[in-house]
């Protein structure tokens, strides 16, 4: 029998780049980001596991040395919560040589970084 995980958490907007740049190093130093967080539930009894899905506006230079990891287009948006749908852009490319970018600490990440755009889509899950 399996349980599906459900991302829970207060709904509060976030917009502090502390807890990102303390997590993920590899946004440098961020323009901007919007951002929420909180536990999955559903699992079994244990340590919890935290969520963050986060859309961050990057530095050029950042943009450039993460766009050069990805491989290819993204095969679909990533599964943001609301309201982070919204503000995704267009055009977003993958590769797991993205993703090890932000393997950080107790913290792994899907990442996703605009073609066009210095954005990062950051879906992520750690202890």
């Amino acid at each position: 029998m399996s349980t599906t995980a459900i991302k829970q958490g207060t709904g509060e907007v976030r917009h502090d780049l502390g807890p990102l740049t303390s997590r993920f190093s590899a946004l440098g130093t961020p323009v901007s980001a919007t951002w929420l967080s909180g536990t999955l539930a559903g699992e079994a009894p244990g340590p919890s596991t935290y969520w963050i899905d986060a859309v961050v506006h990057v530095q050029p230079d950042v943009a450039a040395e993460l766009r050069a990891k990805a491989t290819g287009p993204a095969p679909e948006r990533p599964d943001v919560v609301e309201p982070l749908r919204a503000l995704q852009p267009d055009g977003l490319l993958v590769g797991p040589q993205l993703d090890a970018a932000f393997a950080q600490g107790r913290f792994r990440a899907t990442a996703h970084i605009a073609k066009d755009a210095d954005v990062v889509v950051l879906t992520a899950l750690g202890e």
